[in-house]
């Protein structure tokens, strides 16, 4: 192919996955700031102020640790799937037009920047026929797993550097000396590996364990010769060196520093993988429907949704391509992930056995075994497009027969799993008080702002409130993984302090507070603790009225200030 001809064949494939990307989630398009996933609207508000509190770095004042969520006590961002690196890089967004459009142009842009890396893999790296590597890609970005994903987990589908960080290992792999060139890709690999730390924590620990399975079965079935073991473990231990000293201080402060956690907050029982789930289709995608929904604990969890027929084409062609060492080692690989995507006992059916799975090895392993189990399944998508790509690739190089029968049929195979565009829902647009600024006369830069009620991991929509002035103002509680389960154990949340209780007790029966004494004195210590500036209620909440009666009697008459009431702190 003539290299003009080559690229542009490549970009016609990168502009697909761009629309491909931008049909999935154009329900959000029209207004992002008054548009919300419909499947998982709270991590989306968790999401927007990660986002807008990236911003502060371009004022200089950015930490890992910050006390302008749950004030006073703050978050630990690397506890929480914070979205630090790509929250950095898109700032410039953030500032320009809000953080609820550089949420959609994440949503659509990870899809679409992942198709794109593994496309160029596949067709520049490993030399595959187009056709094939277009296929591999397509399944690599847009499967049932990675676009359930999509409904706000964007740390899960920032696998934009996987492609680049395989392609450093392979190149390492195809080194029979050290050289400076195996040097420089150490080192190369070592930053890509330290810049996907903060841009998707899990997603990099799903690879380093996907590669180092496919290393050792690759090893086993190809036995290669001894002299690539030198560079590659040269290569590897740069990385490695690289990697560990730009995250050390990083590490320490996630699983040491303040506010930190040990152990997960989510059981790994919940978050397993129904053995029904693999032949099923995603309520997600154009040919399911709603009633394989039970199979799964939430509908960002479709990982292991890929299909009776994808599973039988991969089937057959790995037993068509058994000789080929990076085949096989890539089935291997993705049949011990999803194995341990099982969790620690299977389930058949929503039903629960008592035999043990692979994942349950994993009890009593710190770090690893607060992973999520069908989180594993996700890295066995990009091993199942490996798998389709090089099938397609011998079909259509190498047999005249096979060269239209086998893409047709992977392709057929593929059609069920087609996404339809993410369900989207409208929201309560935030109040002209922050968005336009008023907020300045009732709290100092940094100052707390409470919302009436308090957000919490029931209802974190009041954080919207603070992204919408790129966190310059301050929120006690929220939606976030702190210490304050029992004995300092991960917990969702913070338990809420005396008057945030006496807020959510009105907010949910519609009826003013009858006041005590002892309601008035907790109110001004919390106050005190919060360092609360004033109060501020919407009154569009479905129980404004009970509200506002029970903060005039807390703190007299409030103002109305543009669109909210507010009462100043005393």
């Amino acid at each position: 192919m003539h290299m003009r001809h080559r690229w542009a064949v490549d970009a016609g494939v990168g502009l697909l996955f761009v629309l491909a990307a931008a049909f999935l989630t154009h329900r959000l398009w029209p207004g992002p700031a008054g548009r919300v996933l419909a499947l998982n609207p709270s991590d989306q508000a968790l999401d927007e102020w990660f986002l807008a509190y990236a911003t502060r770095a371009y004022r200089g004042d950015f930490s890992l640790v910050t006390g302008m969520l749950n004030a006073p006590d703050g978050v630990n961002l690397l506890c929480n799937a914070s979205l630090i690196g790509m929250g950095l890089l898109l700032a410039p967004v953030t500032l320009a037009f809000g953080a609820p459009v550089t949420f959609s142009l994440l949503v659509a842009g990870n899809l679409a920047a992942t198709g794109i890396g593994w496309y160029l893999l596949f067709a520049r790296t490993l030399a595959m026929h187009r056709a094939g590597a277009l296929i591999g890609a397509a399944f690599a970005a847009f499967a049932p797993g990675m676009v359930s994903q999509s409904n706000a987990h964007l740390h899960m589908t920032a696998a934009w550097l996987v492609p680049p960080i395989v392609w450093c290992v392979v190149r390492i792999a195809r080194q029979t000396e050290v050289t400076w060139r195996t040097a420089r890709t150490g080192l190369l690999l070592g930053a890509l590996v330290a810049v996907q730390f903060f841009v998707g924590e899990e997603v990099l620990f799903l690879t380093a364990v996907t590669l180092a399975l496919f290393t050792l079965v690759f090893v086993a079935v190809a036995r290669p010769s001894l002299r690539v073991a030198p560079p590659f473990v040269f290569g590897l231990g740069l990385a490695a060196g690289l990697a560990a000293a730009l995250l050390a201080y990083p590490l320490w402060l996630q699983f040491h520093g303040p506010q930190s956690v040990e152990g997960g907050v989510f059981l790994p029982s919940f978050f397993s993988a129904d053995l029904f789930s693999f032949t099923a289709i995603s309520p997600l995608s154009l040919a399911g429907d709603d009633s394989a929904a039970r199979l799964v604990s939430g509908p960002a969890e479709y990982t292991t949704f890929f299909g009776a027929p994808l599973l039988l084409v991969a089937l057959g062609a790995t037993v068509w391509m058994w000789r080929r060492p990076a085949v096989v080692a890539a089935a291997v690989t993705a049949v011990v992930l999803c194995l341990f995507a099982l969790g620690p006992f299977i389930a058949m059916d929503r039903e629960p056995t008592s035999q043990r799975g692979p994942f349950s090895l994993l009890s009593g392993l710190p770090v690893i075994e607060s992973a999520l189990p069908t989180r594993f399944a996700l890295a066995a998508i990009p091993l199942l497009a490996v798998i389709l790509a090089r099938v397609v690739d011998a079909a259509i190089t190498q047999t005249e027969t096979l060269r239209l029968l086998v893409p047709v049929a992977v392709v057929a195979a593929l059609v069920p799993l087609a996404p339809a565009p993410l369900p989207v829902i409208d929201r309560a647009p935030v109040p002209r008080f922050f968005t336009e600024g008023y907020w300045k006369v009732y709290a100092p830069e940094d100052g707390v702002v409470v919302p009436v009620p308090l957000p919490d991991p029931r209802d974190p929509d009041a954080m919207r409130w603070a992204a919408a002035t790129n966190a310059r103002i301050a929120t006690p509680q929220g939606w976030f993984i702190g210490p304050y389960g029992k004995g300092g154990a991960a917990a969702v949340g913070v338990y809420p302090r005396p008057t945030s209780q006496l807020l959510q007790r009105v907010a949910k029966s519609g009826r003013p507070a009858e006041l005590t004494a002892a309601d008035r004195e907790a109110l001004t210590r919390d106050i005190a603790y919060w360092r609360a500036a004033s109060f501020v209620l919407d009154p569009h909440h479905p129980k404004a009225g009970a509200l506002k009666q029970t903060m005039d009697d807390l703190l007299g008459p409030g103002e109305q200030v543009g669109d909210v009431w507010v009462w100043r702190a005393p």
